[in-house]
Protein backbone atom coordinates (compact mmCIF):
# COMPACT_ATOMS: atom_id res chain seq x y z
CA UNK A 1 0.00 0.00 0.00
CA UNK A 2 1.25 3.47 -0.25
CA UNK A 3 1.20 6.61 1.91
CA UNK A 4 -1.12 7.07 4.24
CA UNK A 5 -4.21 9.36 3.47
CA UNK A 6 -6.51 9.08 6.62
CA UNK A 7 -5.25 8.16 10.01
CA UNK A 8 -7.75 7.94 12.93
CA UNK A 9 -6.40 6.33 16.25
CA UNK A 10 -8.32 5.85 18.96
CA UNK A 11 -11.60 8.50 18.11
CA UNK A 12 -14.94 8.75 19.84
CA UNK A 13 -18.25 10.69 19.60
CA UNK A 14 -20.58 10.94 22.01
CA UNK A 15 -24.69 12.32 21.39
CA UNK A 16 -25.69 12.16 24.65
CA UNK A 17 -25.83 9.25 25.93
CA UNK A 18 -25.43 7.65 22.59
CA UNK A 19 -21.33 6.22 21.86
CA UNK A 20 -21.84 6.99 18.10
CA UNK A 21 -18.67 6.28 17.82
CA UNK A 22 -15.91 4.34 20.54
CA UNK A 23 -12.27 4.35 20.16
CA UNK A 24 -12.56 3.48 16.33
CA UNK A 25 -8.82 3.28 14.78
CA UNK A 26 -7.90 2.50 11.16
CA UNK A 27 -5.57 4.08 8.24
CA UNK A 28 -6.20 4.31 4.63
CA UNK A 29 -3.60 4.27 2.06
CA UNK A 30 -3.43 6.45 -0.96
CA UNK A 31 -5.34 5.34 -4.20
CA UNK A 32 -7.08 2.39 -2.46
CA UNK A 33 -11.23 2.14 -1.86
CA UNK A 34 -11.44 1.87 1.76
CA UNK A 35 -15.39 1.30 2.90
CA UNK A 36 -16.69 1.28 6.57
CA UNK A 37 -19.74 -1.09 6.53
CA UNK A 38 -22.11 -1.70 9.68
CA UNK A 39 -26.05 -1.67 10.38
CA UNK A 40 -27.84 1.40 10.94
CA UNK A 41 -26.60 3.65 13.94
CA UNK A 42 -23.39 1.96 13.73
CA UNK A 43 -21.40 5.29 13.91
CA UNK A 44 -20.23 5.40 10.08
CA UNK A 45 -21.69 8.30 8.90
CA UNK A 46 -20.42 10.03 12.21
CA UNK A 47 -16.78 8.59 11.26
CA UNK A 48 -16.91 10.38 7.86
CA UNK A 49 -18.46 13.68 8.99
CA UNK A 50 -15.54 13.97 11.57
CA UNK A 51 -12.93 13.52 9.17
CA UNK A 52 -14.36 15.97 6.54
CA UNK A 53 -14.96 18.68 9.49
CA UNK A 54 -18.65 18.61 9.87
CA UNK A 55 -18.34 17.07 13.00
CA UNK A 56 -16.37 17.25 16.11
CA UNK A 57 -15.19 14.60 18.36
CA UNK A 58 -15.40 14.45 21.81
CA UNK A 59 -12.11 16.57 22.70
CA UNK A 60 -8.98 17.02 21.42
CA UNK A 61 -7.46 14.62 23.46
CA UNK A 62 -10.12 12.12 22.39
CA UNK A 63 -7.90 10.33 19.63
CA UNK A 64 -6.56 11.92 16.65
CA UNK A 65 -7.38 11.85 12.75
CA UNK A 66 -5.25 13.09 10.47
CA UNK A 67 -6.08 14.00 6.66
CA UNK A 68 -3.09 14.43 4.31
CA UNK A 69 -1.14 15.69 7.65
CA UNK A 70 -4.21 18.02 8.79
CA UNK A 71 -7.06 17.92 11.68
CA UNK A 72 -10.05 18.62 10.87
CA UNK A 73 -10.65 20.05 14.45
CA UNK A 74 -7.93 22.31 13.34
CA UNK A 75 -7.80 22.62 9.44
CA UNK A 76 -11.12 21.95 7.87
CA UNK A 77 -11.04 24.07 4.75
CA UNK A 78 -7.81 22.40 4.12
CA UNK A 79 -9.32 19.05 4.17
CA UNK A 80 -12.03 20.08 1.73
CA UNK A 81 -9.77 21.66 -0.36
CA UNK A 82 -8.25 18.23 -1.42
CA UNK A 83 -11.53 16.29 -0.81
CA UNK A 84 -15.09 15.59 -2.47
CA UNK A 85 -18.13 14.67 -0.53
CA UNK A 86 -20.44 12.56 -2.24
CA UNK A 87 -23.61 13.02 0.92
CA UNK A 88 -26.23 10.55 1.36
CA UNK A 89 -29.04 13.05 -0.11
CA UNK A 90 -29.09 14.91 -3.18
CA UNK A 91 -28.97 18.10 -2.49
CA UNK A 92 -28.76 20.02 -5.61
CA UNK A 93 -30.36 23.36 -6.61
CA UNK A 94 -33.77 22.68 -8.10
CA UNK A 95 -33.94 26.34 -9.07
CA UNK A 96 -30.62 25.57 -11.47
CA UNK A 97 -30.29 23.41 -14.13
CA UNK A 98 -27.34 20.93 -14.23
CA UNK A 99 -24.70 22.72 -15.85
CA UNK A 100 -25.54 25.11 -13.61
CA UNK A 101 -25.58 23.39 -10.65
CA UNK A 102 -21.53 22.27 -11.95
CA UNK A 103 -20.72 26.18 -11.97
CA UNK A 104 -22.16 27.57 -8.84
CA UNK A 105 -20.11 25.31 -7.16
CA UNK A 106 -17.31 25.19 -9.40
CA UNK A 107 -16.94 29.16 -7.86
CA UNK A 108 -16.47 27.62 -4.24
CA UNK A 109 -13.32 26.61 -5.11
CA UNK A 110 -12.07 29.58 -7.22
CA UNK A 111 -12.64 27.91 -10.48
CA UNK A 112 -13.75 30.04 -13.10
CA UNK A 113 -14.03 30.94 -16.84
CA UNK A 114 -12.49 28.27 -19.49
CA UNK A 115 -11.02 26.41 -16.74
CA UNK A 116 -14.76 25.75 -14.99
CA UNK A 117 -16.01 25.21 -18.23
CA UNK A 118 -13.40 22.34 -19.41
CA UNK A 119 -14.09 20.47 -16.20
CA UNK A 120 -17.68 21.09 -16.16
CA UNK A 121 -17.60 19.67 -19.91
CA UNK A 122 -15.16 16.55 -18.77
CA UNK A 123 -17.20 15.65 -15.79
CA UNK A 124 -21.08 15.71 -17.48
CA UNK A 125 -18.75 13.47 -19.99
CA UNK A 126 -17.20 11.35 -17.49
CA UNK A 127 -20.63 10.70 -16.10
CA UNK A 128 -22.49 10.57 -18.99
CA UNK A 129 -24.52 13.78 -18.26
CA UNK A 130 -23.53 15.80 -21.07
CA UNK A 131 -26.72 15.50 -22.73
CA UNK A 132 -28.56 16.35 -20.56
CA UNK A 133 -26.76 19.80 -19.44
CA UNK A 134 -29.23 22.17 -19.49
CA UNK A 135 -32.37 19.75 -17.86
CA UNK A 136 -34.17 21.08 -14.46
CA UNK A 137 -33.18 18.99 -11.79
CA UNK A 138 -36.77 18.07 -11.45
CA UNK A 139 -36.87 16.19 -14.81
CA UNK A 140 -33.97 14.03 -13.69
CA UNK A 141 -34.24 10.54 -13.04
CA UNK A 142 -32.88 9.20 -9.11
CA UNK A 143 -29.90 7.67 -10.99
CA UNK A 144 -28.99 11.02 -12.86
CA UNK A 145 -29.22 12.88 -9.74
CA UNK A 146 -26.83 10.51 -8.06
CA UNK A 147 -24.28 10.85 -11.07
CA UNK A 148 -25.11 14.82 -10.78
CA UNK A 149 -23.95 14.78 -7.00
CA UNK A 150 -20.60 12.82 -8.01
CA UNK A 151 -19.80 15.21 -10.68
CA UNK A 152 -20.10 17.80 -8.60
CA UNK A 153 -17.84 16.49 -5.87
CA UNK A 154 -15.28 15.86 -8.57
CA UNK A 155 -15.17 19.15 -9.66
CA UNK A 156 -11.82 19.72 -7.39
CA UNK A 157 -10.09 17.21 -8.81
CA UNK A 158 -10.14 16.07 -5.11
CA UNK A 159 -7.87 13.79 -4.05
CA UNK A 160 -9.84 11.90 -1.85
CA UNK A 161 -13.25 11.41 -2.53
CA UNK A 162 -15.85 10.65 0.38
CA UNK A 163 -18.97 8.53 -0.76
CA UNK A 164 -22.24 7.85 1.83
CA UNK A 165 -24.16 5.17 0.43
CA UNK A 166 -23.75 6.25 -3.15
CA UNK A 167 -25.94 3.96 -4.99
CA UNK A 168 -28.79 3.07 -2.45
CA UNK A 169 -32.25 2.92 -4.25
CA UNK A 170 -30.72 3.08 -7.67
CA UNK A 171 -31.52 0.34 -10.00
CA UNK A 172 -28.64 -2.07 -11.01
CA UNK A 173 -27.86 -0.96 -14.15
CA UNK A 174 -26.80 2.47 -12.41
CA UNK A 175 -25.13 1.01 -9.62
CA UNK A 176 -22.77 -0.80 -12.31
CA UNK A 177 -22.27 2.68 -14.22
CA UNK A 178 -21.56 4.31 -10.95
CA UNK A 179 -19.19 1.28 -9.92
CA UNK A 180 -17.19 1.70 -13.12
CA UNK A 181 -16.77 5.28 -12.57
CA UNK A 182 -15.52 5.06 -9.36
CA UNK A 183 -13.03 2.23 -10.43
CA UNK A 184 -11.79 4.29 -13.11
CA UNK A 185 -11.09 7.42 -10.76
CA UNK A 186 -9.33 4.57 -8.12
CA UNK A 187 -6.93 3.50 -10.85
CA UNK A 188 -6.31 7.43 -11.92
CA UNK A 189 -5.11 8.29 -7.49
CA UNK A 190 -8.06 9.10 -6.29
CA UNK A 191 -8.59 7.15 -3.19
CA UNK A 192 -12.03 6.70 -1.95
CA UNK A 193 -14.05 6.34 1.03
CA UNK A 194 -17.64 4.96 1.22
CA UNK A 195 -20.26 3.51 3.42
CA UNK A 196 -22.52 1.49 1.62
CA UNK A 197 -25.36 -1.34 3.24
CA UNK A 198 -24.53 -3.13 -0.50
CA UNK A 199 -21.59 -6.40 0.27
CA UNK A 200 -21.51 -6.92 -3.50
CA UNK A 201 -20.33 -3.10 -3.59
CA UNK A 202 -17.86 -3.72 -0.84
CA UNK A 203 -16.57 -6.31 -2.43
CA UNK A 204 -16.28 -4.93 -6.28
CA UNK A 205 -14.75 -1.82 -5.15
CA UNK A 206 -12.79 -2.31 -1.92
CA UNK A 207 -9.32 -2.98 -1.10
CA UNK A 208 -10.28 -2.86 2.61
CA UNK A 209 -13.22 -2.90 4.52
CA UNK A 210 -14.36 -2.22 8.26
CA UNK A 211 -16.87 -3.48 9.71
CA UNK A 212 -18.53 -1.90 12.91
CA UNK A 213 -21.19 -1.98 15.26
CA UNK A 214 -22.67 0.31 18.23
CA UNK A 215 -19.99 2.81 17.20
CA UNK A 216 -16.90 0.15 17.70
CA UNK A 217 -14.70 -1.97 15.55
CA UNK A 218 -15.48 -5.37 15.22
CA UNK A 219 -13.46 -7.20 11.82
CA UNK A 220 -11.41 -5.64 8.96
CA UNK A 221 -9.41 -6.60 6.23
CA UNK A 222 -9.90 -6.95 2.43
CA UNK A 223 -13.11 -8.59 1.34
CA UNK A 224 -11.64 -11.76 0.44
CA UNK A 225 -9.50 -11.83 3.38
CA UNK A 226 -12.54 -11.84 5.62
CA UNK A 227 -13.76 -14.87 3.98
CA UNK A 228 -11.53 -16.97 5.58
CA UNK A 229 -13.48 -16.00 8.60
CA UNK A 230 -16.57 -18.12 7.36
CA UNK A 231 -17.29 -21.34 6.55
CA UNK A 232 -17.45 -22.00 2.73
CA UNK A 233 -20.68 -22.92 1.51
CA UNK A 234 -24.52 -22.54 2.93
CA UNK A 235 -27.44 -23.82 2.20
CA UNK A 236 -30.47 -21.51 2.86
CA UNK A 237 -34.14 -23.59 3.40
CA UNK A 238 -37.11 -21.60 4.14
CA UNK A 239 -38.54 -22.12 7.79
CA UNK A 240 -40.99 -25.20 7.56
CA UNK A 241 -39.78 -26.77 4.21
CA UNK A 242 -36.63 -28.96 6.35
CA UNK A 243 -38.23 -32.27 7.51
CA UNK A 244 -37.66 -33.40 11.06
CA UNK A 245 -35.38 -35.75 10.50
CA UNK A 246 -32.58 -33.66 8.93
CA UNK A 247 -31.88 -31.91 11.89
CA UNK A 248 -31.24 -34.95 14.07
CA UNK A 249 -28.62 -36.03 10.84
CA UNK A 250 -26.61 -32.98 11.33
CA UNK A 251 -23.53 -33.22 12.56
CA UNK A 252 -22.71 -30.36 14.44
CA UNK A 253 -19.41 -30.05 14.61
CA UNK A 254 -19.12 -29.75 10.76
CA UNK A 255 -22.34 -27.66 10.83
CA UNK A 256 -23.39 -24.31 11.80
CA UNK A 257 -27.39 -23.35 11.99
CA UNK A 258 -28.02 -19.57 11.49
CA UNK A 259 -31.90 -19.52 12.14
CA UNK A 260 -34.11 -16.62 11.44
CA UNK A 261 -37.89 -16.57 11.67
CA UNK A 262 -38.26 -17.09 7.58
CA UNK A 263 -34.83 -18.68 6.78
CA UNK A 264 -32.83 -21.53 8.40
CA UNK A 265 -28.99 -21.42 7.50
CA UNK A 266 -26.76 -24.84 7.16
CA UNK A 267 -22.71 -22.99 6.65
CA UNK A 268 -20.10 -25.79 6.59
CA UNK A 269 -16.55 -25.80 4.84
CA UNK A 270 -17.67 -29.48 3.45
CA UNK A 271 -19.85 -29.21 0.57
CA UNK A 272 -20.28 -32.98 0.61
CA UNK A 273 -22.03 -32.73 4.13
CA UNK A 274 -24.44 -29.57 2.38
CA UNK A 275 -25.09 -31.51 -0.78
CA UNK A 276 -25.97 -34.76 1.51
CA UNK A 277 -28.99 -32.33 3.21
CA UNK A 278 -30.10 -31.30 -0.08
CA UNK A 279 -30.45 -34.41 -1.76
CA UNK A 280 -33.44 -35.10 0.91
CA UNK A 281 -35.51 -31.54 -0.12
CA UNK A 282 -37.49 -30.99 -3.29
CA UNK A 283 -35.27 -28.84 -5.71
CA UNK A 284 -37.69 -26.19 -5.34
CA UNK A 285 -37.21 -26.19 -1.34
CA UNK A 286 -33.41 -24.70 -0.90
CA UNK A 287 -30.89 -22.33 -2.48
CA UNK A 288 -27.16 -24.02 -1.91
CA UNK A 289 -24.11 -21.10 -2.38
CA UNK A 290 -20.74 -19.74 -1.61
CA UNK A 291 -20.83 -17.79 1.52
CA UNK A 292 -20.19 -14.00 0.77
CA UNK A 293 -19.42 -10.76 2.75
CA UNK A 294 -23.07 -10.32 3.65
CA UNK A 295 -22.40 -13.23 5.63
CA UNK A 296 -20.03 -12.12 7.56
CA UNK A 297 -21.49 -8.89 8.08
CA UNK A 298 -24.25 -10.72 9.83
CA UNK A 299 -21.95 -13.13 11.89
CA UNK A 300 -20.45 -10.67 13.14
CA UNK A 301 -23.36 -8.00 13.46
CA UNK A 302 -25.77 -10.18 14.47
CA UNK A 303 -29.17 -9.84 12.89
CA UNK A 304 -31.46 -7.77 15.09
CA UNK A 305 -31.69 -4.26 14.52
CA UNK A 306 -29.65 -2.24 16.92
CA UNK A 307 -31.88 0.22 19.24
CA UNK A 308 -30.63 3.22 17.74
CA UNK A 309 -32.06 2.33 14.06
Amino acid sequence: MGDKVITVENVSKRYGSIHAVDGLSFEVSASTCFALLGPNGAGKTTMMKMIYGKAERDSASSGKINVFGFDPANDELSIKYLSGVVPQDNNLDEELNVEENLKVYSRFYDITGRKAQDRITFLLDFLELSERKKAAIRELSGGMKRRLVIARALINEPRLLILDEPTTGLDPQVRHVIWEKLRHLKQGGTTLLLTTHYMEEASQLCDSVLIMNKGARVIEGHPSDLLKNIEKYVIEIPNGKMPDGIRGSIDSTGIRIDETMEMTRLFSNDMDKLKLIADMLDRKEYYMRQSNLEDIFLKTTGRKLNEQQ
